[in-house]
């Protein structure tokens, strides 16, 4: 843990009452200046901080920036994910950090967040659009002892984190529509791709990439996606703190991935479908040139979506674009 980070953390849980230089610089081993020092720096960062001889640092407000110590002051003890938080300004793609990272032997947990990406990408190569501090762009590194049928467990379980997430910040509810998009209204508001590497019989790691579309107005997005496309901002009528948002997420995500990693697979894929708007109706799934129409049952053990054909087969399903059949 850094030094911004534990007065983060300090000026956090002494809130009103302040936390006194002293007391920093004996919990932390450093001298006064060098705590007066990291004061400076956050206050250039944007974040206000009051001196004051009776009370001692008090946190008065943060501002509108991902920055890594301030998350991790904010997140406490996960188990896995976001015990290590990298924040970038620019970059061309989260997950092509990720990427190096992993291939470098980077442990599982890492989480890359940007600022804005120029060049974000979703399922199928599509572009993801990353206006800078306008929503959240970020990737996980994962490395789960699973079999690469199963890591289609991951993005099942990533979308129940980010759901909760995103109502636990903003109150809304949203839905899950499968492989990979979280709706409001009917509107995307943030999407997942998942990219792994892996041997016949054995995952490497696995990234999970995530885009949420959080401070952005209508004006915002082009014209062919706003009507298909949405932000929290838009959806609650009022600004969303990106950082708690982050920190929400990232807890919920931690705590999925911990059920995925036990076993318990099963009780995140029955949350998944009690909030997803596929299963239980009759879907159009576009895989290429291939089309498969029918009723989007359940999922199975791996995660995979089981579709009943008009034709009375059951079909299982990993990927593909989906309608609903009107």
């Amino acid at each position: 843990m850094t030094i911004d980070t534990q007065i983060l953390t300090a000026l956090r849980a002494a809130g009103d009452n302040g936390v006194a230089g002293t007391e920093l610089s004996q919990k932390m081993g450093i001298s006064r200046a060098a705590i007066w020092a990291r004061i400076e720096e956050l206050r250039s960062l944007g974040y206000e901080i009051e001196a004051s001889p009776h009370l001692g640092y008090r946190l008065l407000s943060v501002p509108d920036v991902l920055h890594a110590d301030d998350l991790l002051s904010n997140l406490g003890q996960t188990k896995v994910i976001g015990r290590d938080i990298r924040v970038f300004e620019e970059t061309t793609s989260t997950n092509d950090v990720i990427e190096k990272l992993a291939r470098d032997g980077v442990k599982e947990g890492v989480v890359v967040f940007a600022e804005s990406q120029t060049k974000g990408r979703g399922r199928l190569g599509r572009k993801w659009m990353s206006p800078p501090r306008r929503g959240l762009w970020f990737s996980i590194l994962l490395r789960p002892q699973l079999s690469p049928t199963a890591v289609t467990q991951l993005t099942i379980a990533a979308a129940t984190g980010l759901f909760r997430g995103i109502r636990a910040q903003t109150g809304l509810t949203p839905e899950i529509k499968w492989p990979n998009d979280i709706l409001i209204g009917g509107k995307k508001v943030a999407g997942i791709l998942t990219e792994l590497s892996a041997e016949l019989d054995k995952v490497k790691y696995v990234i999970i990439g995530m885009g949420v579309d959080v401070n952005l107005s209508a004006g915002e997005f082009p014209p062919e996606l706003r009507k298909i496309a949405t932000s929290l901002k838009i959806e609650t009528g009022q600004r969303v703190n990106r950082a708690e948002l982050a920190v929400n997420i990232l807890q919920e995500l931690d705590r999925d991935y911990q059920r995925i990693c036990s076993g318990k697979f099963e009780a995140v894929a029955n949350e998944w479908e009690e909030h997803c708007s596929t299963i239980r109706h009759n879907v159009i799934i576009h895989m290429g040139d291939r089309k498969i129409q029918g009723r989007a049952e359940s999922l199975d053990t791996d995660g995979a979506l089981l579709l009943r054909t008009q034709h009375g087969h059951l079909e299982r399903i990993i990927g593909g674009d989906v309608t609903l059949e009107k």
